[in-house]
C-alpha cells in the first residue's frame, strides 16, 4: 500500500503498510530495532549507509538515526519511543529534519510482531506521514519504495542467521524477467556476460559491499564461477554458480546458489538471451529470466529482482566505457 497525497502540509495522510516474514524468532528480529548498532546494519535503503544513531531503547527514549547517501549527504529522522510491547509492538514518532533541525515530515510508525504459519516471525510496519513542508510531498512517494529496501537488507541479517528449532524446512517458487537494450552490439554484450574481466567490472554488490573472492570464471558448458564479498553489516553473500549453455553473441544458461555466511537461501536457474530490438534501431536487447527456488524460510519478496536490476544498469554503464 502507498500514501496517497490529498492534502496541505500538517494533513494528516493514508497510512503506508508494509510487512515482511523472517525466518527467525520474534526475539530476534524486536531486537533488531533495540539498539543503535543493529540499527547501523539495516535501517536504510539500498546504497544508504548509517553512520550515527542513538537509541534509547525504553518509553520516551530517543530513537535518532542518520541516514547517508551514496553522494554523502546526510538525512536525519528524530524521534521517540511511545510504546514498547516486548516481541509484540512497538510505536515510535518521528520527525524528517532539515539541516537546521527543522521538521520536514513526521512519520508515526507502529510496528507488530508475530509468529508466521510454518515458524518464522510476520513483521508489520505502519506509518502515518504528516507533511510539514512542501519537499514532504518527494518523501513520502519514496516511503514504500524505500521501505521495501530497508526490509531487504534486514531480510538479508536474518537469513544469515542458522535455521533455528522451529522453523519448517519449506521451498518457495518465484519466477521473474527482466529487460534491457544497450546501445552496444551482441558480441560486447555476451563478452560483459562471460569474460572474466570484462564482468569484473559490474558483477558486484555495489556501496556497502567489500569484495572478497572472484574465483576463477570458466563461462563454457560444465564450467564454474564464484564470487565473494562482506556487505558493511559483516554479513557475507556467496554466489557459486554452473554453467550449462552458453552459444556465442545469443545465449547463456546457468545454475546458482546462494549463501548468505553459512546459510544456502536459494538456488536459482538464469537464462540470458541476446536479441535484435524489434524496432530495428541496433544494439542488443538482453531478455533474463531467472527461475528461483527460495528455501527454508527465507522470504524473497522480490529482493532478487530488484537486484538483477541494479546488476544490468551497472552491465550497461560498463558498455559506455
Amino acid at each position: 500500500m502507498t500514501t496517497t497525497i490529498d492534502g496541505p502540509a500538517g494533513t494528516t495522510l493514508r497510512p503506508l503498510v508494509i510487512s515482511r516474514t523472517f525466518p527467525v524468532s520474534r526475539d530476534w528480529v524486536f531486537k533488531a530495532w533495540s539498539t543503535a548498532d543493529h540499527i547501523k546494519r539495516w535501517f536504510c535503503p539500498t546504497h544508504f549507509t548509517v553512520p550515527d544513531a542513538t537509541v534509547e531503547f525504553r518509553v520516551g527514549g530517543k530513537f535518532d538515526v542518520c541516514m547517508r547517501s551514496p553522494e554523502g549527504q546526510d538525512h536525519w529522522s528524530r524521534g521517540h519511543f511511545l510504546e514498547i510491547v516486548p516481541n509484540a509492538r512497538l510505536v515510535i514518532d518521528m520527525n524528517v529534519v532539515d539541516g537546521d533541525n527543522r521538521p520536514l515530515m513526521n512519520a508515526h510508525t507502529v510496528v507488530t510482531f508475530a509468529e508466521a504459519t510454518g515458524g518464522g516471525t510476520r513483521m508489520e510496519v505502519t506509518q502515518t506521514h504528516t507533511p510539514l513542508a512542501p519537499i514532504a510531498e518527494m518523501m513520502i512517494k519514496g516511503a514504500s519504495e524505500g521501505w521495501k529496501q530497508t526490509l531487504d537488507k534486514l531480510e538479508r541479517e536474518a537469513a544469515s542467521v542458522p535455521v533455528a528449532d522451529g522453523i519448517q524446512r519449506s521451498v518457495v517458487h518465484a519466477t521473474f524477467t527482466v529487460e534491457r537494450t544497450y546501445d552496444a552490439p551482441r558480441s560486447r554484450v555476451f563478452k560483459a556476460l562471460t569474460d572474466p574481466a570484462a564482468k569484473a567490472k559490474w558483477f558486484a554488490g555495489g556501496n556497502g559491499y567489500t569484495l572478497l573472492v572472484r574465483g576463477e570464471m570458466d563461462a563454457t558448458p560444465g564450467g564454474r564461477e564464484v564470487v565473494k564479498g562482506r556487505w558493511d553489516s559483516g554479513v557475507v553473500s556467496s554466489f557459486e554458480a554452473l554453467y550449462h549453455d552458453v552459444i556465442p553473441n545469443e545465449r547463456v544458461v546457468y545454475s546458482y546458489v546462494m549463501h548468505l555466511d553459512d546459510r544456502k537461501i536459494s538456488a536459482s536457474l538464469a537464462t540470458l538471451e541476446l536479441r535484435e530490438p524489434k524496432d530495428g534501431s541496433g544494439g542488443t536487447h538482453l531478455v533474463m529470466t531467472e527461475q528461483g527456488a527460495f528455501l527454508d524460510g527465507y522470504d524473497d519478496s522480490g529482493s532478487r529482482e530488484r537486484g538483477t536490476q541494479f546488476l544490468l544498469d551497472m552491465l550497461g554503464n560498463s558498455l559506455k566505457d
